[in-house]
Formats: structure tokens, C-alpha cells, sequence
């Protein structure tokens, strides 16, 4: 009977240990993987194609679902950047991610203008927001408050990492409606 207890509680704790935490995710919407990443030899030839295929998204839901794809695809390159403690390079495609992501807004507006029904990619939106928020609230609290960047040549450069990644957050907020 004892040694019945005493193998229950030690496969309790080996099961707490080893288990990994459930966590329930606020959006179902899904980021991609990280596609060429900086210093990759075929990044630049990756950010000209990126260039040249803005033309082929013909129409106002087109350009919202490219920019709001490029949205999410800096966003995942700055986080694995940041992760990796490239915080200028970081830095540098949030800015990226914020931009395409400002512009997405302009072309529902568009649609709707056009007598679109566009419910569905508000939808879609508003759930990009939600998982936006959530990945730059991980990022926030794993980066440091600034980072000095310190060029060679050039004179050095503070990046208030926090600052920018909670204007991110408030860039987004405005699409999240409770």
C-alpha cells in the first residue's frame, strides 16, 4: 500500500515536471513562419521580390490581405530577432510591421466604399490584432528597456525597445473592440 502511494506521487510530480503548461491562445489567428531572415545571402533579393510582387494584388481586399501579410510577417522576423538579441535589426522590421499594418484599415475603408461586404476581413483583422497584441506583449516583457546601438563610423544610436513595442501595441489597440 505504501509503495502504491509512494509510485502515484512520484508519477504525479514526474507528469507536473515534464507536462508542458497549457496555455489558451486570445486569437485562433495563426502568424507564418519566418521566412529569409537579415543576413541571409538571398535576403536582398528576397525584399526586391517582395517589392515587385505589391503589383500583382490587384483591388482594395488584395492589398489588405498583402499588407496585412507582410504585417505579420516583420512581426514574426522581430520577434525572432529580438530573441536572438539582434535588437537593431529588430527594431527595424516592427517599424516594418507597423507600417504595413497602418495601411491595412485604408483599403477595408476602400471596400466598403465600393459596396463591398467586408465583415468578414474586419473579422480577420480585428482577430490579426488580437494576436499582434498578444506576441508584442511576450516581446515587451523579453527585451531590454533600450538598447545603445554603437555603428563603427557612425555615432551611437539609443532604441527604446519597450517605448516602440507599446506603440505597436497602440497601433493595434485601436482595432480591437471589446
Amino acid at each position: 500500500m505504501v509503495k502504491y502511494r509512494l509510485f502515484t506521487a512520484l508519477l504525479v510530480v514526474i507528469l507536473l515536471l515534464f507536462v508542458p503548461k497549457l496555455s489558451f491562445a486570445k486569437s485562433n489567428y495563426v502568424l507564418p513562419y519566418p521566412s529569409f531572415m537579415p543576413g541571409s545571402k538571398i535576403y536582398k533579393i528576397h525584399l526586391l521580390w517582395e517589392q515587385i510582387s505589391r503589383y500583382w494584388y490587384f483591388g482594395n481586399l488584395s492589398q489588405f490581405k498583402y499588407n496585412l501579410a507582410q504585417a505579420d510577417k516583420y512581426l514574426v522576423e522581430s520577434k525572432t530577432l529580438f530573441e536572438y538579441k539582434q535588437y537593431l535589426l529588430g527594431y527595424q522590421a516592427l517599424k516594418k510591421s507597423d507600417d504595413y499594418f497602418s495601411n491595412t484599415p485604408f483599403y477595408i475603408e476602400k471596400a466598403k466604399q465600393e459596396g463591398k461586404n467586408t465583415k468578414e476581413i474586419e473579422e480577420i483583422f480585428k482577430q490579426a490584432a488580437i494576436k499582434h497584441i498578444e506576441v508584442l506583449k511576450d516581446m515587451q516583457r523579453n527585451v531590454p528597456e533600450h538598447f545603445l546601438w554603437e555603428p563603427e563610423k557612425n555615432s551611437p544610436t539609443d532604441l527604446f525597445l519597450r517605448e516602440s513595442i507599446a506603440n505597436s501595441i497602440s497601433i493595434r489597440n485601436k482595432w480591437v473592440k471589446p
